[in-house]
Order: structure tokens, then sequence, then C-alpha cells
């Protein structure tokens, strides 16, 4: 599956799910991913629950559920990879992706994921 196409032509909602060490669960609503290439993708985060689970525990699972009728969209099986706190950095990945709502306030977060596994939103079957 080409990432970037993907999420570059899709519509839809992205589900961010992760654990602390403990296996206390979280999942959040998080916009696409910045594509870096087909096992690298990217999510800005704030210094929140996710953010500090992250810290805890680098597995995470990316939902994406694409609008329409029906059961459609992808998950990601991922894997905490990096991290980038340079605010200006962050700031032109996003002038890349074309998302300009980048606020400056030291507490965004850029986290690099390799990309383990993909599976379709239902089923186990790729």
């Amino acid at each position: 599956m080409n990432l970037a196409a993907y999420f570059e032509n899709i519509k839809g909602t992205g589900i961010l799910a992760t654990s602390d060490s403990n296996g206390n669960v979280n999942a959040a609503i998080y916009a696409r991913p910045y594509v870096i290439s087909e096992q690298t993708i990217a999510f800005s985060i704030m210094e929140h629950l996710t953010f500090s689970n992250i810290q805890s525990n680098p597995k995470a699972c990316y939902m994406f559920i694409e609008k329409g009728e029906g059961y459609k969209g992808i998950r990601l099986y991922l894997t905490t990879q990096s991290e980038e706190t340079d605010a200006e950095k962050i700031k032109e990945l996003k002038k890349r992706q074309n998302l300009l709502d980048f606020k400056p306030d030291g507490r965004k977060h850029l986290i690099y994921f390799t990309v383990n596994g993909t599976l379709p939103l239902v089923g186990d079957k790729s």
C-alpha cells in the first residue's frame, strides 16, 4: 500500500491508541500522519496522555476510518523510532505537508514511528 497516496486522497477519522508501561490504554483522535516513507510516519503530539504513554511504552496502533458508508480503513501497528522537539523543524515539516496551523508553544513533539504492520480496518488479512 502506498501510504502517502492513501492519506493524501482518502478522507476520514484517525485514532491513535497507546498504553503506558502498566498496560493502561488510551485512545485519542489524531489527524492523518505525516508520511515520511512507506516504513516511517510521524505525528505532532502535545504533552498530554498520549505523549506520556509513548515515553513509557513505544508501541502504538493508528486506526483510520474512511469517511462514507461501511467499514473501510486501515490499521497501522507502530513502534516509536525517534522524537523531534525543534520548533523550526516541526514547522518545516508541517509546511511541506501543507499544514500551516503550527503554533510554537514549546510543548509540541514530532514523534516518528516505524510502521511494523498494516491491516484493513476490519479483518486480519491485508
